[in-house]
């Protein structure tokens, strides 16, 4: 792969979380990604962080797609009403179409699903089926602790040294979007 990134799956909380910073960097990534013309897949929720980037990025003229599953829609989350929403059966089938359709990762803050989501990615990543690049936004040093238990698996002979992953801690918007602008972390 070369070039600019033109697709990124946005991993994040369907909550707000109780730090107001979390809710605030997840609209300007939605406002970055509209104007640069990078087109957001998410999980296709209105609620949470994953509602606000994707309002941001709508109300800002971006092109957005959501991936849900029939068991998310059966739960009566609401979908966002701004997109389409395309169903799938599982989990699985939702992470392998983001996979898919994106030409890189952005992890905000969120539980134990984004938490899934994420090291999904970088399992890929271990077995070389993806070299997709990762952006984990640390908003308020949310993803510190991340760092530090793979730090510990390294150093306990359970994971290979964490520059294989293509994995780039972010620590505000800006910063994200110059480095999904710029493609420099994009692999051959």
């Amino acid at each position: 792969m070369n070039g600019k990134i033109k697709s990124v799956a946005v991993y994040c909380g369907h909550q707000y979380g109780n730090n107001p910073e979390f809710a605030r960097d997840a609209r300007k990534i939605g406002e970055l990604l509209a104007r640069n013309k990078i087109t957001l897949v998410f999980g296709g929720g209105n609620v949470g962080l994953m509602g606000t980037v994707a309002s941001a990025a709508l109300e800002n003229g971006g092109e957005v797609i959501g991936i849900s599953t029939t068991h998310v829609v059966s739960l009566q989350e609401p979908a966002h009403d701004g997109i389409d929403v395309k169903v799938v059966e599982g989990l699985s089938e939702r992470k392998e179409e983001m996979f898919e359709l994106s030409d890189a990762f952005v992890i905000l803050p969120g539980g134990i699903g984004t938490l899934d989501e994420m090291t999904d990615i970088m399992t890929k990543q271990q077995v070389g089926e993806s070299h997709k690049p990762i952006y984990m936004m640390n908003t308020a040093k949310y993803w510190e602790i991340f760092g530090q238990v793979m730090t510990h698996m390294q150093s306990e002979g359970f994971m290979p040294n964490p520059d294989a992953y293509n994995l780039h801690v972010v620590n505000n918007p800006d910063d994200l979007i110059k480095k999904l602008i710029n493609g420099d972390d994009l692999v051959a």
